[in-house]
Formats: C-alpha cells, sequence, structure tokens
C-alpha cells in the first residue's frame, strides 16, 4: 500500500467553494458522482447512497500534510471509499468522509470476529403440570384488571430487533448464506460499520517504519484535529413519535430515554447498545441497576429516620437533657467560651437521636449485607446482558503497545510469547524502580491531604473561640456549630481545588510509570485517581467520626496543639451531630456540583460556539448545516472515556455505605440524585456530545473491584462508627449495668433514667489552667459564681481519694465497644465476605439462562448441521439437472 502513487488530497485542487463536494476519491463511487446529494439526511456522500461511517477533521493550515497524504493513500488500498468536503463556517477545516463497502465489511467482520444473527430463536418451554396451568391462567387474567405498569415502554413504543431475538454466530463469508440478510445496507448497523472503520485506521501506516501507524497517534501529533462517527440525524421533530414514529434512533434515544418526561421509565438498554455500543450501555446498565436497589436501602434508611421522630417524645435521654437546667457544662474552649446550661443543647439531642437510636444498628447491618446482595445480584445481571448481548464468548483483543512505551524502549526488544513476534522490552529494575518513585508520588500526595485536614482542625480549634467572642448573639450562642459549619464549607472548597491537582498528578504518575498498554494505562490512573479522591472526600469525615474528641483531656489537663490550641471537644450532645453536618452538607454540594458540571458545562461551550459561529458568519440555521459539521460543533467525549461517570458514582457509593449508621438518609439522597443522574447522562451522550465510538465490553472493569473493597471497608467503619462515635454502647452498658434495671434483664425505655447524670463527671472551677480559665465565674447566668462544672467522661469526683482517674463504668464501656467491634465483624465480614455465604447463596448465573445457553448450543449445532446438509443435497441436485442435460445433447 506505501507504493502507490497518488496526487495529494490536501490541495485547493481537490476543493470546490465551500459547502460543495470535492470529487469521490475511488472508481466506484466516480462512477456515481452524477447522482444529487441526499441532503435530506446530511449522512451520505454526495451520491445519495453511500454511508458515511467515520468523519476525520483536519486543517489544511497543518504542517503535518505528508502523513496525511500517505495515511490516506493506504486507507483506500484497505477498500475504504473517501470524501472531502469544506466547511461551511471555516474554509480552513477540511472535513474526510469514510464508508466502507460490503466487501470491505464482510471481510473485516470474519477477521474480528463479530457476531450476527443467523436463525430466529426457538425458545424450549418447560412442561407444566395441569394445576399450574390452570394458576397461571388465572394469575393473569387478575393482572388484567390492574393497571399496566408504568414504568415499562408499550411494544409499538421500542422498534423490533432482530439481533435480539436471532441465534448469533461469528460472521463468515464462507458460510454467508448462514446469516439472516435481509438488505445489505442495514446488514451492519451504524455502530457496527465504524467500529470496522476505526479498526482499519489503527492499523493504517501514516510513515515508513514498523510502528508509524494508527490514527491515535495522528490525532496526538495535530495531523487531525478529530475522528468521531456521526450522529444519525437530528433529535428533535416537528411531529410527536406517537404519531409518526422516530425519524431515528437518535430522536427515538432522546423520546425514550433522554428526554425529561420519562424521567420514571426503565432505560432501553437494547436501544443505548445498538447504538452507543456494549461499553457505555454497561455503564448505564449498572447505573439502572444500582439506582433500582436503592429504593429498599432508601426506604428502611427513610424508617430508621421516621422511628427516630415517632420515639423522639419518649427518649427519656433526650427528656433529660432538656429538663437539665441545673446542669451547668464546662466550656468547651479557652477563656472566651463560657458556662452553659446542659438544657442549652436540647435540640441538638433531639436531632442526635434521629440518627442514633435503637435501629441504627439494624440499619448498619442491613446496609452491609445489601453492599453484598448488590454486587452479587449485579453478577446475575451483567451476566444475563451478557448473554443477551452475545458477549459470552467474547474476549478483548490484546492492546496495542502504547506509542510512549515504543518510543521508549525501542532499542531494546524480547519475543511476545503469544503473538511470536519481537516487541519492546522494559527491564525488571527500570520498571519496580519507577513503581517505587510512582508510590512514593502517592504517598506524599496522601499526606499533603492529611496536611489540609491538618488545617481544617487548627481552623475549628480558633474559630471555636473566635464565634464565642461574637458580636451576634445567634452565632455567640451556637459558635460550635457555626464552627462546623463553615469548617465543613471550607472543606468541600479545599476538596474541588484538590481534585484539580490530583487529575495532573495522577497523570504525571502514570506516564511517569510507563505502562505498556492502553489497557494498564487505564487501570493505574483509575486506581491512582480514585485513591486520591477517595482519600480527599472521606479524610474530614473520618476525622470526625474517629477522632474529634477522642484525645481532648480533661479540664484542668487538656491536650493542647503545638503546646497551644486546646483540642476540639464533641458537643454535650455528642460527637454525632458533627458527622451528620459533615455527611449532609458534603453530599449535597458535591453532587449538586457534580451535576451542575456535568449538564452546565457542556450546554454553556455548545452555546458559547453558536454565538462564536453567529458573531463571525452572521445568523446560520443549524438546519442547514450538514449533520458533520453540526456534531463537530458539539463537544467531545471526555479523553478518559467513562472515567469520571464511574467515579462520582463509585465515590457516591462509599458515601452511601461507609458510614450510613451515622446518617440514614445517605440512601434516599443518593437515589433522589441518582434518578437525575441517569436522565443528565443520557441528555449529555445524545444531544451535547459526539457520538462516542461504539466498543465492546463485558463488564465494568476495575471498578468492581474497587466497590467490592468499599463493601469490606463499610463493614468495618460502621461496626466503628457504631462502637465509638454514636452513644448505643454506652446506653446499653447504663441499661444493664447500671440503671435502674441493671441485673433484671431487660433494657426499656424506664431503665434509661439517670444516664444523662451518669454520663457526666464533676470538675472543680478552681482546677483550671491559667489559659483555659473562663474570663467570666458564670455568676451572669446562674445568680452566683461557678464552683463545679460537668463533662462528658467517666471519672472519679475532685473529692475522691484518686480525683479525675477513669471509673469502673469507662472500663466496662471500652470493653463493651471492643467486644461489639468484634462480634460485628464476625458475624458481618466472615459470613458474608470470607465465606462467601451470600455468594453462595445467590449463583452468578440464574438457572433459567444457564439452560437457555445450554439449549442454544445444542440448537447452534443442529442447525448448522442441518444447513450444511441442506446446502449439499442442494448441490447433488443440481449436479444431478446438470447431467441430465448434458446426456441430452446426444442423439
Amino acid at each position: 500500500s506505501d507504493g502507490i502513487s497518488t496526487p495529494s488530497r490536501d490541495d485547493d485542487s481537490t476543493l470546490q467553494n465551500p459547502g460543495t463536494h470535492s470529487s469521490i476519491l475511488d472508481d466506484t463511487s466516480k462512477s456515481q458522482s452524477a447522482v444529487p446529494r441526499n441532503k435530506s439526511t446530511g449522512l451520505c456522500f454526495g451520491d445519495g447512497k453511500s454511508l458515511i461511517d467515520y468523519i476525520l477533521v483536519y486543517r489544511k493550515s497543518s504542517s503535518q500534510s505528508e502523513k496525511r497524504e500517505m495515511f490516506e493513500r493506504n486507507i483506500r488500498a484497505e477498500g475504504l471509499h473517501m470524501e472531502k468536503e469544506a466547511s461551511l463556517t471555516n474554509s480552513d477545516v477540511i472535513f474526510l468522509k469514510l464508508h466502507a463497502p460490503w466487501d470491505v465489511l464482510c471481510r473485516y467482520a470474519e477477521l474480528m470476529n463479530i457476531r450476527m444473527p443467523f436463525r430466529r430463536k426457538v425458545f424450549y418451554m418447560h412442561r407444566r403440570h395441569k394445576f399450574l396451568s390452570r394458576m397461571e391462567k388465572r394469575i393473569n387474567k387478575f393482572r388484567g384488571w390492574l393497571p399496566r405498569k408504568p414504568m415499562k415502554f408499550d411494544n409499538d413504543t421500542l422498534p423490533y430487533l432482530e439481533e435480539n431475538e436471532s441465534f448469533t454466530a461469528p460472521f463468515s463469508r464462507s458460510r454467508i448464506h448462514h446469516f439472516i440478510i435481509h438488505n445489505k445496507d442495514t446488514f451492519f448497523n451504524n455502530a457496527t460499520r465504524s467500529r470496522v472503520v476505526h479498526h482499519i485506521l489503527q492499523r493504517v501506516k501514516y510513515e515508513e517504519g514498523k510502528n508509524k501507524m494508527g490514527l491515535n497517534r495522528l490525532l496526538t501529533n495535530n495531523s487531525y484535529e478529530a475522528a468521531f462517527p456521526i450522529h444519525e440525524g437530528s433529535y428533535h421533530s416537528k411531529n410527536s413519535i406517537r404519531t409518526h414514529g422516530a425519524e431515528n434512533q437518535r430522536h427515538l434515544l432522546y423520546e425514550c430515554w433522554a428526554w425529561w418526561g420519562v424521567w420514571y421509565k426503565y432505560q432501553p438498554l437494547d436501544l443505548i447498545r445498538r447504538y452507543f455500543g456494549e461499553k457505555i450501555g454497561l455503564y448505564f446498565a449498572w447505573l439502572g441497576w444500582y439506582t433500582g436497589m436503592l429504593f429498599p436501602a432508601a426506604v428502611v434508611g427513610l424508617f430508621v429516620f421516621l422511628y427516630g421522630v415517632f420515639t423522639l417524645e419518649h427518649c427519656s435521654v433526650s427528656k433529660e437533657i432538656c429538663q437539665a437546667t441545673d446542669t451547668i457544662m464546662c466550656p468547651i474552649c479557652d477563656q472566651y467560651c463560657p458556662y452553659l446550661r446542659l438544657s442549652d443543647s436540647c435540640i441538638y439531642a433531639k436531632v442526635t437521636h434521629l440518627f442514633d437510636n435503637g435501629a441504627t444498628v439494624f440499619f448498619a447491618v442491613f446496609m452491609a449485607v445489601w453492599a453484598t446482595v448488590f454486587l452479587e445480584f449485579w453478577k446475575r445481571r451483567r451476566a444475563v446482558l451478557a448473554y443477551d448481548w452475545d458477549l459470552i464468548d467474547w474476549e478483548e483483543e490484546e492492546d496495542e503497545i502504547r506509542p510512549q512505551f515504543e518510543a521508549k524502549y525501542s532499542k531494546k526488544e524480547r519475543m511476545n510469547p503469544i503473538s511470536g513476534k519481537p516487541e519492546p522490552y522494559q527491564a525488571f529494575t527500570d520498571k519496580y524502580s519507577r513503581l517505587l518513585v510512582s508510590s512514593s508520588g502517592i504517598f506524599f500526595m496522601i499526606l499533603v491531604v492529611i496536611a489540609a485536614v491538618f488545617g481544617i482542625v487548627i481552623y475549628r480549634v480558633i474559630t471555636v473561640s473566635t464565634f464565642a467572642a461574637f458580636g451576634w448573639a445567634l452565632i455567640r450562642n451556637n459558635s460550635q456549630v457555626a464552627t462546623t459549619g463553615t469548617a465543613v464549607c471550607i472543606n468541600f472548597c479545599v476538596i474541588m481545588l484538590l481534585n484539580v491537582l490530583y487529575e495532573k498528578v495522577a497523570l504525571f504518575l502514570t506516564n511517569l510509570e510507563q505502562p505498556r498498554t492502553e489497557s494498564e494505562w487505564e487501570n493505574s490512573f483509575t486506581f491512582k485517581m480514585f485513591l486520591f479522591q477517595f482519600v480527599n472526600l472521606n479524610s474530614s469525615t473520618f476525622y470526625i467520626a474517629f477522632f474529634l474528641g477522642r484525645f481532648t483531656g480533661r479540664p484542668g489537663a487538656y491536650l493542647r496543639l503545638i503546646n497551644r490550641w486546646k483540642l476540639e471537644e464533641c458537643h454535650p450532645s455528642g460527637c454525632l451531630i458533627d458527622l451528620c453536618m459533615q455527611m449532609g452538607i458534603i453530599m449535597v454540594l458535591k453532587q449538586t456540583w457534580n451535576n451542575f458540571m456535568e449538564l452546565g458545562y457542556p450546554l454553556i461551550q455548545n452555546w458559547w460556539t453558536r454565538q462564536r459561529l453567529k458573531r463571525e458568519h452572521g445568523h446560520i440555521p443549524k438546519a442547514s448545516l450538514p449533520q458533520w459539521e453540526r456534531d463537530y460543533n458539539l463537544q467531545s467525549m471526555n479523553a478518559y472515556g467513562l472515567f469520571d461517570e464511574y467515579l462520582k458514582m463509585i465515590l457516591q457509593f462509599g458515601f452511601t455505605t461507609i458510614f450510613v449508621a451515622a446518617f440514614p438518609l445517605a440512601p434516599l439522597l443518593a437515589l433522589i440524585n441518582n434518578i437525575i443522574e441517569i436522565r443528565l447522562d443520557a441528555y449529555k451522550f445524545v444531544t451535547q456530545w459526539r457520538r462516542p465510538l461504539p466498543s465492546q465490553a463485558k463488564d465494568i472493569g476495575i471498578w468492581y473491584g474497587i466497590l467490592e473493597g468499599i463493601g469490606i471497608l463499610s463493614v468495618i467503619t460502621n461496626a466503628f462508627v457504631i462502637a465509638v462515635t454514636s452513644d448505643f454502647i454506652p446506653r446499653l452498658v447504663y441499661a444493664y449495668k447500671y440503671g435502674p434495671c441493671a441485673g433484671q434483664g431487660r433494657a426499656g425505655e424506664g431503665c434509661m433514667m439517670g444516664y444523662v447524670n451518669a454520663s457526666l463527671s464533676v470538675f472543680r472551677v478552681s482546677d483550671f489552667e491559667k489559659r483555659s480559665q473562663p474570663r467570666t465565674n458564670g455568676s451572669e447566668l446562674f445568680e452566683e459564681a461557678v464552683k463545679y462544672c460537668r463533662y462528658r467522661d467517666y471519672r472519679e469526683p475532685p473529692d475522691s481519694t484518686e480525683p479525675y482517674t477513669y471509673t469502673l463504668q469507662f472500663w466496662h464501656v471500652l470493653a463493651a465497644r471492643l467486644a461489639f467491634i468484634i462480634v460485628f465483624e464476625v458475624c458481618l465480614y466472615k459470613c458474608l465476605k470470607n465465606f462467601t455465604l451470600i455468594a453462595y447463596l445467590i449463583p452468578d448465573l440464574p438457572k433459567d439462562l444457564r439452560d437457555r445457553m445450554r439449549r442454544e448450543k445444542y440448537l447452534i449445532q443442529e442447525m448448522m448441521y442441518e444447513a450444511e446438509l441442506e446446502r449439499l443435497q442442494k448441490e447433488k441436485d443440481e449436479k444431478k439437472k446438470k447431467d441430465r442435460a448434458h446426456h441430452k445433447e446426444w442423439p
């Protein structure tokens, strides 16, 4: 192909005025150039017949013309048809349209093992007893009286997809008569045609040399500006889809999927897969499955919250706090914070009960089981989709070596044991030294996150005193809540700023490792970005859950930061209220920001492009532009593919499961967000982005392993949240050991009388350190100077023989907490994870699917055998006819 001599196609001689077509660059299409262009669709060449399968865009002013000339000569040598056309809005921009004819499609479909339909499926019906048949008829009759399921589409709304109802087999030109071919133009759908053309472009040379090939490298060196398959027309129509039908697949997807009016409908996954490919189809299948599984979690979480609401009036602990007007609490900060009545935290005690109540432990266990069940059922769902989409036997091709890897290690080669061809080789010492440096970079960035959290801690310590001395009484009386709220907002801003830095650092470290293939590069980058963002998003939450108020010391002997600032204490009603605020604010702000950036950014970018074109060329009706130019003006898909889409959902999954014991409403917020997220993503893919290249995949890749890791972490963290952060264990110990019902074997609400007083220790004011001494003695609030105050801890009173030492109750509570963590971990982690109890109960393949697969294999063998016999019989009959005709010629 390199030896073919053809004139250059980058000069102006091959182009006419803007808006007109060049001559078609192959013999077949030249003979049809007189046919007028099909302007109604804009999806064909100038002949109005040859479909456009792929678009390449370049600028005439680009300096890479020689590489393009060689590349285009070799494209023609592969049999692809080409046509060039200048942009209507910019004469420097040239569109190169590609079309794969029938023989090219057949040849490469066979090479790529593309499965195509060859016979309608015949489903095997199990024999049923007469009793079961009668019962089924009665049930179906009863269902006929009920309203139709509103979440399903009518059968007449969605088109009939023949490939979903037919047996498929790898395409073969020698057995082409076995396949169902009604029309050669529609046998290979647009997604398959685009995939075949892209496969060819990735293997065409642009320069002399072993590794000088592939479209990706030409895009990297700016030989071409863009490359994409075109959309199948406009997504808008003047006519209703119900009365006139869909004009094209894109219009159908918009009306049945991306339109906000169908937010409650199931996703048409087969249509998504047909238009965007299996990889994107699997993402939306996973997102829809995750959203559907959030329904029971959201309902149970809402019931836990409502249980707290309905039992609030019967909670003796919050009643005691609200009635404790004579209980004086020690100041929560140095000097500026005043003495407080315990009853001042009445509202916070009631809010805490909404999240920390008797149903919290049940919900934590439920969510641990839910996370495992979600993953196991997704494996079953994925298996069904893989069967329906003919991905069961599909194996991903070995990735091509990255150009950067070749350039770096081209001098040293080694034989590939799989392909048997020499390839660049990276020495062991070089590889692991790079991994060591990359790991050090990851560790350093985690230290940066810890430093940011440390800065937030210092802010909280300083601003507690500042808000306590604030002139506005509302802020002064709620200094701790104001500190927590502002710290969370600042933390969110820090999270968003660090996310920008993390992407650049992850790119640098991944490229430093020099991964061999694209899949290795993608997995390495994915792991780093997830680790960075997970630590960034959850570090402050971990601090509040497990460190806030745990190492502050006691009044008179506070532990200090850099021997200066007193560490922050928990609110008198507990630390859980701070954790709830942290999770609620971060979750709402993060999801709101993600949704804005996801839809707002491409909308603004596309609007700005339209305004720029209007200023430069005046008002140009959008309908007058050809489809390829309209698509070129849209935003290209993210350079990392579906990485951003998966990342935000996985981070949300972590928020929903890891600290769910402290915030039962997290699944509900996630459910509401995901219902919006599905339509946002659908609208973006259909209307705001260029059509991505349809590609195949049989699962969600490395993300499944990350989900399993989050599920294990959620079991551990929820056990610690219940044992350490909430007051569940201290209340349980008091009820059975120290309360009015001690020794009676029961723990009702009446058994909690006196718990608040038992959980507070006494401190003598005269024992304060000089720098902790409050500026007022409390006489302005309590009519006389305060001599004793209370604080949350289990310590001996100041008049005892060993003042301020831990009491026996402290050690009982500590032992109960450790015992709870051990029992929780053993019962859930061991049973659910190590012993795979749920995995055993939920097999990866449904029984009916296993039977269908076995029967399909049997039927395919029978059909192929019968078809071959039929072909041989036809050949035999034709031979007999010829022999008879030959014998009749003789007298």
